[in-house]
C-alpha cells in the first residue's frame, strides 16, 4: 500500500476541484480524503497500491477542466486513512 499526502496549487477552489477529485479516487478505487485549505490551495491524502496511487497523482496534476493547476507537491506518508472510502472533508 501506498500513502501521499498532496498539496495542490492554482485556480482549485470553486471549480468543483473537491467533487472532481472525489469521483477519480472512487473510480481508481484509492481511499483517503481531500479538503480545502485556507490558503485557497487543496489538500488530500491518497493510499492505494502503486498504480492507483500513480495514476492519482498524474490526475491530479491538472484535475478537472474547470481547474488551472499550477504546482503539485507531494511527500510519502505512513499515514492511511480510517475507512475504506474516499471523502472530501469540509474542515
Amino acid at each position: 500500500m501506498h500513502s501521499f499526502k498532496v498539496h495542490i496549487q492554482g485556480r482549485v477552489q470553486g471549480v468543483g476541484f473537491r467533487y472532481y477529485t472525489e469521483r477519480e479516487a472512487i473510480r481508481l478505487g484509492i481511499t483517503g480524503w481531500v479538503r480545502n485549505c485556507v490558503d485557497g490551495s487543496v489538500e488530500a491524502l491518497i493510499c492505494g497500491e502503486e498504480q492507483q496511487t500513480q495514476a492519482m497523482l498524474a490526475w491530479l496534476k491538472h484535475g478537472p477542466p474547470s481547474a488551472d493547476v499550477s504546482h503539485v507537491a507531494m511527500e510519502p506518508t505512513a499515514v492511511a486513512p480510517m475507512s475504506v472510502d474516499f471523502c472530501v472533508k469540509y474542515t
